[in-house]
């Protein structure tokens, strides 16, 4: 069976465990019950793909457990079908309906997130509707739904362009593509609301991600202190982008190779630091090549920069340091720098190995790309902190349910210490939402419950 074999040859573990619950509820109900007497329910749409095919997967380890112990060898006839679009209803299809059999209540076979969902059917390699690749992120009919703004991509032609939806970088704004229509009583819409995600001025909220990754056996030992990897976060936070992902990885060139394959599909740019050198330890050149599947080879008009930098020191008839990935480097030139950055399709490598240089590369780097450049500046972000004394159990459910409320809204917590207060952040590119996040929080509890942080 083509999907389990594809699962059990993945290397996500959190996968695999999904996948391995979700069999089992399904395994547990057919040996419970035959197979005519228990019904599924659709809704449509990814998630509906995902389950028919996790039955299918079910319904074949389960007829193999049969036949293994009975000793008889059984076909599998399982025809392969693709929901595409949510237009069938749970009214349709309702355990009360005449002719389904007994409804049983079992554990739920589908309580996985976005990622979860686009990690399957990507490994998987499934199926799926057309218009995820277009956009959209959640698919209901044609009159509420729209790409979401977040996928938005710089375009030079006038119709606007999107990234598609396993690029999503925080699946709890799924929905934000789902608008909400009135129907006044004459029968005329009014304009869509976005969930607070304005999709006609996209721009706005238009959302870049990226993924650092460091390289190094002294961080992860606790030998030194990690100084890049929060300085990065935050220069591009400044400048409106996303980390979705930050990672410390060995000296070692699988595991930069993996990181980087990892990252460079899913972020608009891979910032990789540490481990680029002539020393033993220096793997990173080599792990990004590896990661894209080319050799290193001598690059001429690096060597070049790099003799005159060292000079004499360099031995051998190829300095080892210019040997860069064949056919995907681009060096990035500025008059500030001493030798090029290393620009590898959407991955950068950068070579500075403390606070001080790595402010004088990101300055070059943001002069080099400018408005249109790679590293775009985008809208900021816009934020405002409170603080509280209230328990972590009385501000739970409150903060959970405005989570849904402003799904456009990153509503983040934490302590500096256990005793001391709860702080709680609002970040978002519309201040008026984030105000409006704020007020909706304060109206929950007493007044004089929180107080703003500047």
């Amino acid at each position: 069976m083509e999907i389990d074999k594809a699962i059990r040859e993945s290397d996500d573990k959190r996968l695999k465990t999904k996948y391995n619950n979700a069999i089992y509820v399904i395994k547990r109900a057919l040996a419970l019950y035959s197979i005519e007497e228990v019904a599924f329910s659709f809704n449509g749409g990814k998630d509906s793909t995902v389950l028919l095919h996790l039955l299918r997967a079910g319904y074949f380890l389960h007829r193999v457990e049969q036949s293994c112990s009975n000793g008889v060898q059984i076909d599998f006839p399982i025809r392969t079908i693709y929901f595409e679009s949510t237009s069938v209803g749970q009214e349709q299809f309702s355990p009360s309906s005449p002719g389904w059999p007994p409804f049983m209540r079992v554990n739920p076979i589908l309580d996985w997130s976005y990622r979860d969902v686009w990690a399957f059917l990507l490994t998987c390699r499934v199926q799926y509707c057309s218009l995820y690749d277009q956009g959209y992120t959640s698919i209901g009919s044609i009159y509420d739904t729209v790409p979401n703004a977040l996928l938005s991509i710089s375009s030079t032609s006038s119709k606007e362009k999107f990234k598609p939806a396993y690029l999503l970088p925080d699946g709890r704004l799924e929905r934000a593509g789902r608008v909400k229509k009135n129907s006044p009583l004459d029968g005329t819409r009014s304009p869509a609301v976005n969930n607070g995600l304005d999709s006609v001025n996209s721009h706005k909220n238009r959302m870049f991600t990226a993924s650092i990754i460091g390289v190094g056996d002294e961080i992860l030992f606790g030998t030194v202190e990690d100084q890049l990897g929060p300085s990065l976060c935050k220069k591009l936070h400044s400048i409106g982008w996303m980390t979705s992902r930050t990672t410390v990885v060995r000296n070692d060139i699988d595991s930069v190779a993996e990181e980087v394959d990892r990252c460079k599909s899913v972020s608009d740019l891979v910032f990789l630091y540490g481990g680029v050198g002539p020393l033993h330890s220096d793997v990173t050149s080599a792990g990004v090549a590896k990661a894209f599947g080319v050799r290193l080879a001598p690059d001429e008009e690096f060597e070049e920069f790099l003799r005159h930098l060292i000079g004499d020191h360099c031995t051998g008839d190829r300095n080892e340091m210019a040997q860069l990935p064949e056919g995907i480097t681009e060096l990035l030139h500025h008059e500030k720098l001493p030798v090029p950055l290393i620009k590898c399709c959407n991955v950068i490598v950068l070579s500075a190995t403390n606070a001080s240089e790595l402010e004088k590369q990101w300055d070059c780097l943001i002069e080099l790309t400018g408005s249109d450049g790679f590293l775009v500046t985008i809208e900021s972000y816009s934020s405002k902190r409170l603080t509280t004394n209230l328990t972590d159990v009385e501000t739970a459910q409150p903060l959970s349910k405005l989570c849904l409320e402003f799904p456009d809204l990153y509503i983040g917590c934490f302590r500096r210490s256990r005793q001391g207060p709860l702080a709680i952040s609002f970040e978002g590119k519309d201040p008026s939402r984030v105000q409006a996040g704020v007020e909706a929080l304060c109206k929950k509890f007493n007044a004089g419950a929180f107080s703003e942080v500047n």
